[in-house]
């Protein structure tokens, strides 16, 4: 059984609506990365699928993610929890890492078109890995 903490994660009952928008968002952020040919947009709409992807994810399972400081962190634990994939939390620390330095560090680190792109064939292959989840809640999503 995954166990979500009470700092960070709240009990909620969704309706399949409310999931469908949070799952439809990420797949509109990861399909926006997709388009892209900018190295910095692909990354930045790739890492934002990833966290709506988890953010999902942990709704299905009937909770919803507290906003405060390290909940990222969270998010992305839970969803290699509930995917079974322990490179999710290294792919996507380093994701977030990068993300805070280029936020935070006024812009001192470049992500390359390289980067991005493994980025993004990584989160897609998460979407792949999460049908069977969102059928099981929602039928059939993306």
């Amino acid at each position: 059984m995954i166990k979500f903490e009470n700092k960070y994660f709240v009990k909620l009952n969704f309706t399949r609506n409310q999931i469908k928008k949070y799952a439809s968002s990420a797949h509109k952020d990861l399909g926006i990365a997709k388009r892209t040919n900018i190295a910095e947009v692909k990354f930045q709409f790739t890492y934002n699928a990833l966290l709506k992807l988890g953010i999902s994810l942990i709704a299905c399972h009937g909770y919803k993610v507290k906003s405060r400081a390290g909940h990222h962190i969270k998010i992305l634990e839970q969803m290699a929890e509930i995917l079974e994939n322990k490179d999710i939390l290294a792919y996507g620390n380093q994701m977030r890492k990068t993300r805070n330095t280029e936020l935070y560090d006024g812009g001192s680190m470049m992500i390359t078109g390289k980067q991005s792109v493994e980025y993004l064939n990584f989160t897609e292959k998460l979407f792949d890995s999460s049908r069977e989840i969102f059928k099981k809640y929602l039928g059939t999503l993306f």
